[in-house]
C-alpha cells in the first residue's frame, strides 16, 4: 500500500474544510481521510465540526466512529454535549462513541440517556449497551460482508427470517436487541430478509427507521426502492430518516433511483436536498469503474 504523507493528508483536509468546494468533493475528501486513518486524519476531520451543514457534520461523526480511533473521543464528546448542534449530528456522535466501544465513553453516554431529544437518548442507550456488551468479554465476529462497525452485533444463533422478525418488529423489545435482529436479517442477504427489513420503515421510532434505511442502502437491493421512495416523499417524515432514504437510493443507483433523487434536489429541508446531491454522486460512483468511493483524492491539491 502506498504510504500517505502528512502533506497529502493536510491537502485532503483542506478540501474537506473548504466551504467553497462542492459538497460532493468535500464528502469524497472525508471518506478518503477515513480510509487513510490515523491521528492526523482524525484531526483534519475534527476541524470541520464548525461547518454549517448538518449533513456533513453527521458524516464526520459517522466516519470517526467507523475509524474506531480513541483520539476522536474528545471531539465526539464535545459534539454530543453541544445542544446547539443539530439532533442528527449529536445522535451520530453518540453512535460513534459506541462504535469506538471503550469503557472510557461510558460516563458520557450515561449522561445523555434522558436527553430531551429522543433520538439522542435512544442512540446513547444503544451505544451504552454495545460498550457494556463488549466490556463483558463479548466480541463481534459475524463475518460482516459490509465491514461496517454496527451499533449492535447480530444475534448469535442462526434464526429464520420469521423468528428474527418477531424481535425486529416488536416495540416491546429493547432497541439494542431489535438492532441485533436487524443486522442478522441484513447479513442473510436474501430477498425475503430484505423485504422483512422494509417493514421496519413504518416503525414508531425515527431512529429505528433511519437505521433501517441505512441497512437497505448497504444491501443495494432494487426490491427496497419503492419503500425507501415512500419515506423520502413523505414531508412529515423525520428529516434524518428522509436523508438516509436518499443515500440508500444513491447506493442502489438504478435509473429509477436517480429519477427519484433528482425530484428532491430542491427540497425545503436542506439536509434532504444535500443528501440527494451526495446520493447522485454515489450513483455516479456505483456506475463507474472506480475501486471505492473517493478514489483519486490522495493527490488532490489545495
Amino acid at each position: 500500500m502506498t504510504k500517505i504523507s502528512l502533506e497529502q493528508i493536510n491537502s485532503i483536509g483542506k478540501v474537506l474544510n473548504n466551504k467553497d468546494r462542492p459538497l460532493k468533493e468535500r464528502f469524497r475528501a472525508l471518506f478518503t481521510l477515513k480510509n487513510i486513518g490515523g491521528k492526523e486524519s482524525v484531526e483534519e476531520i475534527s476541524r470541520c465540526f464548525e461547518d454549517d451543514s448538518a449533513l456533513l457534520k453527521h458524516e464526520l461523526a459517522y466516519c470517526l466512529g467507523q475509524m474506531q480511533d480513541t483520539s476522536a473521543i474528545g471531539v465526539l464528546t464535545k459534539v454530543l454535549e453541544d445542544i446547539k448542534q443539530e439532533p442528527m449530528v449529536r445522535h451520530e456522535a453518540g453512535e460513534a462513541l459506541g462504535a469506538i466501544g471503550v469503557p472510557e465513553v461510558i460516563p458520557i453516554l450515561e449522561k445523555y440517556l434522558n436527553d430531551p431529544c429522543v433520538e439522542v437518548a435512544e442512540t446513547c442507550k444503544i451505544a451504552l449497551d454495545r460498550v457494556n456488551w463488549l466490556k463483558d468479554g463479548n466480541s463481534v465476529d459475524d463475518n460482516n460482508p459490509y465491514r461496517s462497525v454496527d451499533p449492535s452485533p447480530p444475534t448469535k444463533n442462526q434464526l429464520t427470517v420469521a423468528d428474527l422478525k418477531k424481535t425486529y418488529l416488536n416495540p416491546e423489545e429493547s432497541l439494542f436487541d431489535r438492532y441485533r435482529a436487524m443486522f442478522s436479517l441484513r447479513n442473510l442477504r436474501t430477498e425475503e430478509s430484505v423485504l422483512a427489513l422494509t417493514e421496519g420503515l413504518k416503525d414508531q421510532s425515527a431512529l429505528f427507521r433511519h437505521e433501517v434505511a441505512f441497512v437497505l442502502g448497504q444491501l443495494q437491493e432494487p426490491c427496497s426502492i419503492q419503500y425507501l421512495k415512500e419515506n423520502l416523499e413523505d414531508p412529515s417524515e423525520n428529516e434524518m430518516v428522509r436523508h438516509e432514504c436518499a443515500e440508500a437510493l444513491g447506493a442502489i443507483a438504478t435509473e429509477e433511483c436517480m429519477k427519484i433523487l433528482n425530484s428532491y434536489l430542491n427540497d425545503d429541508k436542506r439536509v434532504v436536498k444535500e443528501s440527494c446531491i451526495i446520493a447522485l454522486d454515489m450513483c455516479e460512483y456505483e456506475n463507474s469503474p472506480e475501486f471505492q468511493y473517493a478514489d483519486g483524492l490522495v493527490n488532490t491539491e489545495k
